[in-house]
């Protein structure tokens, strides 16, 4: 059986959408809002259908999370779930309403998970300003099966996270084989939710940025006789 046209009007307007971005789009490519609505004339809220896409799989970045993109432009990453087929595309979308997003972002303290970088902030050599909002993370949990659950990140860091799972088990696992310093010292940080760097740490975060020409430079300064 192959694939059905996108435009074909008995098929919903998001498996149309999904057939339209794959067979008219192509992965990779830009388009456009105003693309959208002349794809799908007479059609209310075409470009929601789009965004529906998301819950199935598949990658559409906006200038949140592509800062190369305009306003108005979307880029198809790439595809997900063949929501088109039998019996595929059928669940309801699982869309985040304001109050649980306000509740997951005070939870968080506000900030990026991932890099802890605050709305509104810098990245660093950048004059691009950050971004927060809510990602969806798998979490294999310690019977093995799988839950979705929210956490605030960045628009940066939420595209590098797409498709991470988490393994709650593994970690529960390590925890219990730490020493009991090392639990009181993560209590610590949990606590505060925060930790401070020593000044050696700082400094090898930064050592592992470099290129090998001054990394060899810095290893010669360390390694020379103190003055």
């Amino acid at each position: 059986m192959g694939t059905p046209s996108w435009t074909d009007t008995k098929l919903g307007t998001m498996k149309r959408a999904a057939l339209w971005l794959v067979e008219e789009v192509k992965e990779g490519e830009i388009f456009t809002k105003e693309q959208v609505k002349e794809a799908f004339p007479g059609v209310s809220q075409a470009d929601r259908r789009v965004r529906d896409l998301r819950d199935f799989g598949w990658q559409i970045d906006t200038n949140r999370e592509d800062a190369s993109l305009g306003p108005h432009e979307q880029r198809f990453v790439k595809r997900g779930e063949a929501v088109w087929e039998p019996g595929k595309g059928s669940r309801p979308a699982s869309s985040i309403t304001q109050t649980r997003r306000r509740e997951v972002l005070a939870g968080d303290g506000h900030f990026c998970r991932s890099c802890g970088i605050a709305p509104g902030e810098t990245y660093a050599g950048t004059y691009e300003s950050a971004q927060i909002d809510i990602a969806r993370r798998v979490v294999r949990q310690p019977d093995g099966s799988k839950t979705t659950e929210l956490v605030s990140e960045c628009n940066r860091c939420r595209v590098g996270g797409r498709g991470v799972e988490t393994d709650l088990g593994s970690m529960l696992s390590r925890a219990s084989a730490l020493s009991a310093l090392e639990r009181r010292m993560l209590s610590e940080w949990m606590e505060r939710d925060r930790r401070e760097f020593s000044a050696a740490e700082t400094f090898w975060a930064d050592y592992r940025a470099l290129p090998e020409e001054s990394r060899a430079k810095i290893r010669a300064a360390l390694n020379s006789p103190a003055q």
